[in-house]
């Protein structure tokens, strides 16, 4: 055999040998691949459902929060979300560049349009990223912002579908609802404060999801079975609160702060009947939307004062259901002195001389509720009647962060104290509580917020809150009698509490002057007190229960009193007519005030604009007509929706709208505006109308964004007959 054969063989035989290791290898790794159904560490299944499959997100909805009528005070609402793209992979024509091309100039045409420094937005559109997004300032972009963008025709900027939390009415019970945000990281809309963080895990959404199969380029396959997952949207809270009531309360507050300036204002509306919280709100406050908030505290439960008289109520219902109040009886007024320690004395310092323990209700005489607590009832017996009244614990309202009372019961003169509201503190919602037992023939009555919570995908019924009995300090009769006497309070010759008198229904109540403590001593100026009145009407029967509270307002020689019934009797009146409860006794027309032609609205729609104010002619509203048509497409307030003489009606006639002059428009008439024409309302300031950013005339759509600055203007002069009703209480 050659050589040339031999290295031919040996040649051969390697080749083959390296063939033969070369298929182990393979067939090696083919049966590891089979085997574990992995390369390098990746799942081939995963991989191939990566490439071959595909899935697209279906959007659920957070929940809604509505009034008891289903009215809507917390909603989804669509917005549109900013995207810079900045892959330039992805730009295939170089003449229509689909990623972001020009850094800076893009960065100064659009940071003062989301309300961003240049130098941010620089920052953002230099990140190695294939997409990135603007955080917070990106998100809940209105279509009006949207289009003013697009206009710029900047490359890489686009946008996608997104939602926004919108609260429809502003500043309204905000405490209580709180407000949800987006998540920076997850993107999701999350409760932050108030009902909407503590009612999370029945709010909050999941998303669903539908999976298919895909080719190569992304298109769907006409085999592919779609494989979905439904998405869960958040449920339904319908709460107690009315939201006409609690508009009563907002702009009864707003006039207050506007002419007063108080350091804080506390009101709360409830049915004595159910306990039912109608409506609550406080000051300062802020609007949800855009979040300019003082204060984290919801202080109707949160925070507890000194109550002042108001605490004489339940000192008067105890001693008269113990049987030791007789109001013919008389003391001598004046001071009580209290052993080993400092007297206790009227208001007035010096008394009215021997009087009635009526009268003494009537004046609000420290010295006889001293007497009554201290001689008639007994301090420790007081103490367990306080204690059956709630006042002592914790209501267990269906609200977070609830706070305790504190009453200091060591000393003698503290305990005799407590008797007329010093010494101790309680919450509002407390006294509320403790009033409808007064109010409900001696059951009192749990507060509560929450109605019922309903599943949006079935209707089911998720939860509900049924009316709670918390307890029965008195009998029926002594809280029949107690109304009776803090009536006088109200229209009794000596009553401090003449100025809440409201014509065409019986008020009882008891007006309250509580001090202010400031690094543990009191301070003493003519402004300086908690100024309150806890009252109930009708007396006989009483529908709804009242709280209100005013602290440190700026008084300019009005008294005390003055601040506390703008409220109280405007919030008062409104209600008992909205909820067609009949006047007690019929009103001259003397007395009659400007409610007298307050309705439910009728159903406008179809009629024209002339058959409207005919119709409405004698109701003394203001008709806005939106629009260029004939008949009435709609309408805000909607059917059946109570209003009042003066208020302002939106009547739609087309489906194209102008923008109206809003100026002097009151902040819950631009909010009405927004309801019905479907803006995005911010609202800056206190007051009325003095600028807005939609011109008059310019045509306007869903979506729209519109600003508008609120600014307080002078109220008009009294005459001179009106300074004199003033000067004589009237």
């Amino acid at each position: 055999m050659t050589q040339k054969s031999v290295n031919m063989n040996r040649g051969a035989a390697l080749l083959a040998a390296c063939f033969a290791l070369l298929f182990i290898i393979i067939f090696g790794r083919f049966f590891y691949i089979q085997a574990t159904g992995t390369v390098h560490g990746q799942a081939l299944a995963a991989k191939a459902e990566e490439l071959y499959e595909s899935q697209r997100t279906i959007e659920a909805e957070r929940g809604s929060i509505l009034d008891r009528k289903g009215r809507v005070i917390a909603e989804d609402k669509s917005s549109y979300k900013l995207v810079a793209i900045l892959d330039d992979a992805l730009s295939t024509d170089p003449d229509k560049p689909q990623h972001v091309v020009d850094i800076k100039d893009t960065a100064q045409k659009l940071a003062p349009l989301i309300g961003m420094e240049v130098s941010e937005v620089e920052s953002i559109l230099s990140k190695d990223k294939d997409q990135v997004e603007f955080g917070s300032a990106g998100r809940d972009i209105s279509h009006t912002l949207k289009e003013e963008i697009t206009k710029l025709e900047l490359p890489g900027i686009s946008f996608s579908r997104d939602t926004q939390r919108f609260y429809p009415n502003g500043v309204f019970a905000s405490h209580l609802i709180g407000y949800a945000q987006k998540d920076e990281e997850s993107g999701e809309t999350v409760g932050m404060m108030g009902l909407e963080k503590t009612l999370e895990k029945y709010l909050h959404e999941e998303d669903g999801y539908v999976k298919y199969q895909k080719d190569g380029y992304s298109w769907k396959l006409p085999t592919s079975k779609d494989e979905i997952t439904a998405p869960e949207n958040g449920q339904n809270v319908y709460l107690t609160i009315d939201q006409k009531i609690q508009t009563f309360l907002e702009d009864a507050m707003n006039q207050v702060v506007e002419k007063y300036e108080p350091e804080q204002i506390i009101g709360v509306v409830a049915d004595p009947k159910t306990g039912k919280i109608l409506a609550m709100g406080q000051r300062p406050s802020f609007d949800p939307n855009i979040r300019d908030i003082t204060t984290y505290y919801n202080d109707i439960v949160s925070t507890r004062y000194e109550p002042g008289s108001t605490m004489k109520i339940f000192t008067l219902a105890s001693a008269i259901d113990e049987g030791v109040y007789n109001g013919n009886a008389t003391f001598q007024s004046g001071s009580y002195p209290i052993k080993g320690a400092s007297d206790i004395y009227d208001h007035n310092k010096v008394g009215w001389g021997p009087i009635t323990f009526n009268e003494g209700v009537q004046r609000s005489s420290n010295v006889g509720f001293s007497i009554i607590a201290d001689k008639l009832l007994g301090t420790d017996r007081l103490y367990q009647y306080y204690n059956s009244f709630g006042l002592l614990k914790k209501t267990g309202i269906d609200l977070p962060n609830e706070e305790n009372s504190f009453f200091n019961f060591t000393y003698h003169r503290d305990k005799v104290s407590t008797s007329f509201g010093q010494a101790s503190a309680v919450t509002p919602i407390q006294l509320v509580q403790a009033a409808t037992a007064i109010a409900n023939d001696g059951k009192m009555m749990k507060p509560y917020v929450i109605e019922k919570i309903v599943d949006t995908d079935d209707g089911e019924l998720v939860k509900q809150t049924k009316p709670t009995i918390a307890g029965q300090p008195i009998s029926k009769e002594a809280a029949k009698e107690t109304r009776d006497i803090l009536e006088q309070v109200v229209i009794g010759e000596h009553g401090t509490g003449k100025i809440f008198d409201i014509p065409g229904y019986d008020v009882t109540g008891k007006t309250g002057t509580a001090q202010i403590y400031e690094d543990g001593k009191i301070i003493r100026g003519v402004n300086d007190y908690i100024f309150s009145f806890l009252g109930m009407a009708p007396k006989e029967n009483p529908e709804l229960v009242v709280y209100v509270a005013v602290k440190k307002p700026n008084l300019n020689g009005d008294p005390g009193a003055m601040p506390v019934s703008m409220i109280f009797n405007t919030v008062m009146k409104n209600s008992l007519q909205y909820l067609q409860i009949d006047p007690t006794e019929e009103e001259t027309s003397e007395t009659k005030t400007d409610g007298e032609n307050d309705v439910n609205l009728p159903n406008l729609t179809d009629l024209t604009v002339s058959d409207v104010q005919n119709q409405l002619k004698e109701l003394g509203v203001d008709l806005i007509v939106l629009g260029d048509g004939k008949q009435i497409i709609n309408q805000y307030p909607s059917v059946e929706t109570y209003v009042l003489s003066g208020e302002k009606i939106l009547l739609q006639t087309s489906n194209t709208i102008k923008m109206p002059d809003i100026s002097n428009w009151s902040r819950r008439d631009v909010m009405k505006l927004g309801n019905l024409m479907s803006l995005s309302i911010t609202i800056d300031g206190n007051g009325y109308v003095a600028k807005q950013s939609i011109k008059k005339g310019t045509p306007v759509k869903e979506g729209d964004a519109l600003t508008v600055t609120l600014k307080e203007v002078e109220p008009p002069k009294k005459n001179e007959e009106q300074e004199n009703k003033e000067e004589n209480g009237e």
